[in-house]
């Protein structure tokens, strides 16, 4: 692991929850921070939005509080910490990963600020424009127009540099996302030449099956879903793909640390330091319907080389020389 990447992990850690609060401090406006899936692959982004707020001028336990909530990719959870947090009323919600809509639609009168999404907030009705979303949420997408299109495209190509051989992808998307996908496999599969196939989850539960029944159907390396309902499986998930002895790409970083061949993502901490920007300027009086949401300009690729050896795959010179993270 970078020697930076485990600075932020092992200081994010070390403030996972904040101090005892005094009463000077239940006077200072709370920052309510949630996140979709596991708190311990979100510890870098928490000190990282943190570092966001500091880099604006403002210091936890002098300007704001912090409070934490994680859903552990349990949704119904989301709303359970939204009403928990009714009495301490929130100055400002901040959203990584899925939920966004159902925690506007919950409090639709607090100012909230998401993270590194991978839908199009305007598409979906959540913000007017881009450069001025109106209302009371805005924040940054993973990518131009919030859609996973380019990125995924982008992985699929370092992908193809290490799997020459790759004919059928078989994405694994539980079934009520498969409608953000749109015709987005059969316009990849044109472009490429790859064959994107989806195999749909009722719950996390049908992994297995998922895996199973794209086996049968020949293909040639695994991509599991972006949603943050299969963090907490990773190890479980990962480890069931290593049994079919093909690659598999990821969506995020930490499906590469586990043991899959790669990912391609945005940076996440840096997203959450441009949240913790925005956040600071709400807490000083501006409008979320008047700050823009921003694009993602930093991409991070991760290559894990003990799992390409298992697999008999030499990982070209050229992609581990792009890398931003060589797994040994």
């Amino acid at each position: 692991m970078e020697r930076r990447k485990f600075l932020q992990l092992a200081g994010g850690a070390a403030m996972a929850y904040p101090l005892p609060i005094s009463a000077q401090q239940s006077t200072l406006p709370l920052v309510a921070l949630i996140g979709a899936g596991p708190e311990q692959v979100a510890t870098a982004r928490v000190a990282s939005l943190r570092e966001g707020l500091g880099q604006a001028g403002l210091a936890e336990g002098r300007d704001y509080r912090l409070t934490l909530r994680f859903a552990n990719g349990d949704y119904a959870r989301m709303q359970e910490y939204v009403k928990e947090l009714e009495g301490p009323k929130p100055r400002v919600y901040v959203v990584m990963g899925g939920g966004v809509g159902l925690i506007h639609n919950l409090v639709p009168n607090t100012p909230l600020v998401f993270t590194s999404i991978a839908v199009d907030p305007v598409a979906v009705g959540w913000a007017e424009s881009y450069a001025k979303p109106g209302g009371m949420i805005t924040g940054n997408v993973q990518n131009a127009l919030g859609g996973w299109e380019s990125v995924f495209t982008k992985l699929l190509g370092f992908f193809r540099e290490v799997v020459p051989n790759l004919t059928r992808l078989a994405v694994i998307e539980l079934e009520g996302n498969l409608k953000l996908w749109g015709d987005l496999p059969q316009k990849i599969s044109r472009q490429t030449g790859i064959e994107i196939s989806t195999y749909p989850l009722r719950t996390v539960d049908d992994i297995e099956d998922a895996i199973a029944a794209g086996q049968r159907d020949g293909a040639s390396a695994f991509y599991p879903s972006t949603d943050a309902r299969l963090t907490p499986r990773i190890p479980e998930i990962v480890a069931a793909l290593a049994r079919t002895g093909k690659p598999s790409c990821g969506p995020y970083p930490a499906w590469a640390r586990a043991g899959l061949l790669m990912s391609y993502s945005t940076d996440w901490e840096d997203q959450a330091r441009h949240a913790g920007r925005q956040v600071a300027e709400i807490l000083r009086g501006a409008k979320p319907g008047d700050l823009p949401i921003e694009q993602a300009n930093k991409f991070t690729l991760v290559i894990n080389l003990k799992t390409a050896r298992a697999l008999g795959i030499a990982v070209p010179a050229t992609v581990v020389a792009l890398a931003d993270e060589v797994i040994e």
